[in-house]
């Protein structure tokens, strides 16, 4: 069944979530009953947001188009951090934590800027391993992101082909994550030391990766270029989620439904998405 812009947002009205803050102001919950004296056994939790070298350096769609990012805006709100014992498993959007802290209620950032993942915020915490992280992604309220959870504009080249490109996503999107998987552990923070958490977003999985087999998992699921591509008129294509549900083909439109819950992760992490995919 085709779906429509219609049936997709009276979906996600039911979900029942609400913007519920504009400023960067940490606010602390703490459900432990063992109080530490103030001004000991604390320091400093940092939050980091980043698109990988895809956002900043580009990527090759899994058609072969070279795409390159003069911005690629993403709406954060309600960034929380948690401890959790046991870990949280990102299985559903329920989280049994004995400390959660807001590091940022609402902010737009440009992931293809700079060479490195995006600074969000931070806040004074007390120390202990926050292996759990939360975000939700609802339409930024003002700026060059206004009214888009994502907003990514760039430039495709193939074969000497140039398309400039606007792709523009309103679609709320909430995401319950655990423990950051990478190269490093990251939230283990020490008294008077500093420890930083990632949301990371892995573009590939919208364009696919020409560097990889046409039939690895990545790009048969991804959606890839073309389809946005075949939309442009005189080297220029701007396109919504209202004209991508439109215009794609059915499995098309499956596919961008399935790819956009799944864009957010902890390094490679994974993360429960609660409003588009429910």
């Amino acid at each position: 069944m085709k779906m429509t812009p219609k049936s997709i947002v009276s979906a996600l009205a039911l979900s029942g979530f609400l913007l519920v803050g504009c400023s960067d102001v940490a606010t602390e919950t703490d459900t432990d009953t063992t109080a530490l004296t103030p001004g000991e056994g604390t320091g400093t939790l940092t939050v980091h947001a980043n698109g990988e070298e895809y956002a900043w350096e580009g990527i090759t769609s899994k058609e072969g188009w070279n795409l390159t990012f003069d911005h690629l805006y993403v709406h954060l709100s309600d960034v929380t951090a948690y401890q959790t014992d046991p870990p949280y498993q990102a299985e559903n959007a329920e989280i049994s934590a004995r400390k959660s802290l807001m590091l940022v209620e609402s902010t737009t950032v440009d992931l293809a800027q700079g060479d490195g993942p995006v600074f969000l915020g931070e806040a004074d915490a007390e120390s202990g391993h926050y292996n759990a992280l939360s975000w939700r992604m609802l339409p930024a309220p003002d700026g060059p992101a206004e009214g888009y959870v994502m907003l990514l504009k760039g430039t495709a080249e193939r074969d000497g082909e140039t398309i400039e490109f606007s792709i523009a996503f309103d679609q709320p999107l909430a995401f319950t994550c655990g423990e950051f998987v990478g190269d490093e552990r990251k939230g283990i923070l020490d008294q008077g030391e500093t420890a930083d958490l990632e949301a990371t977003f892995h573009i590939d999985h919208l364009f696919g990766n020409g560097e990889r087999p046409a039939d690895s998992q990545l790009n048969q699921e991804a959606l890839g270029f073309e389809p946005i591509a075949a939309l442009a008129d005189n080297g220029t294509v701007e396109v919504t989620w209202e004209t991508l549900m439109t215009d794609l083909s059915t499995e098309e439109q499956e596919k961008l439904t399935q790819i956009l819950p799944a864009l957010g992760h902890v390094g490679e992490g994974h993360c429960f998405e609660s409003m588009m995919s429910n």
